[in-house]
């Protein structure tokens, strides 16, 4: 059982390793574009935006980021990390996201950077930072997970066995107090997608049904999301209403 722990322990060190530097939105990003999640402590969603894919940045190891045990903690020495992949957009993000900040990582570990702490939620307990790209776990570390333009990056601040991650999909253009539809699904660990039912879209007038289908009313341009009690939220969908979206 010990060498169980261990490994696991190793295993969410490693998916959070830690690459950086930042391209701002899509407005400042230069070549490709990737859409990059984050959902810390409570599943709040800390950011959710396009971000450039490559670039390099020097990021320090924290002395404080010792969620993985004592004496884990960084040395306080800058690292430099570069490359199109999964931690290396997240602290390029993190450079533009306030919501992400402060970003905690350590070096204290020989297979590279590990993530502990980002925006106040911190990894620690049953709790690692969990990784997945294009709706499925690589299982791999992030530092060398590749990302390229157009990919889909989550990270999530949960237990293992992890949860499911909602998506939301709902219509561009809608029409003042006019009802229509959006369909919520959830993809397992592997990436398989099922609908799902009851759960909660705001602004719906009711949860999912069977399909993952529910009926929503809109007076105003709105960003819409799904909840579904454990499982990690949705994208928030922008629908515009009568010509007008939400701001971004």
């Amino acid at each position: 059982m010990p060498r169980l722990i261990s490994f696991r322990l190793a295993a969410a060190c490693a998916l959070a390793l830690v690459s950086v530097l930042s391209f701002s939105a899509v407005a400042a990003a230069k070549g490709p574009i990737a859409d990059l999640r984050v959902i810390g402590k409570g599943n709040k969603v800390l950011a959710e935006d396009s971000f450039g894919v490559f670039g390099e940045v020097s990021v320090k190891a924290s002395p404080k980021a010792t969620c993985f045990g004592a004496g884990t903690g960084g040395s306080g020495k800058p690292a430099e990390v570069t490359g199109a992949t999964a931690l290396g957009m997240l602290l390029r993000a993190a450079t533009f996201t306030a919501a992400l900040k402060p970003v905690l990582i350590s070096d204290h570990f020989d297979f590279g950077l590990a993530l502990c702490g980002l925006g106040g939620s911190m990894a620690g307990g049953a709790n690692s930072w969990y990784l997945k790209v294009n709706h499925k776990n690589p299982e791999l570390g992030g530092e060398v997970v590749k990302v390229k333009g157009g990919d889909e990056v989550l990270w999530a601040l949960a237990g293992f066995p992890y949860p499911q991650e909602l998506a939301l999909s709902a219509p561009k253009n809608a029409r003042a107090e006019q009802p229509f539809q959006v369909r919520v699904f959830a993809y397992d660990d592997r990436g398989k997608r099922t609908p799902v039912s009851g759960a909660t879209v705001s602004g719906a007038s009711g949860p999912t049904d069977a399909s993952g289908r529910a009926t929503v009313t809109l007076g105003k341009p709105a960003k819409l999301i799904a909840r579904n009690g454990k499982d990690l939220p949705s994208n928030r969908a922008a629908v515009c209403v009568g010509g007008k979206c939400p701001a971004k």
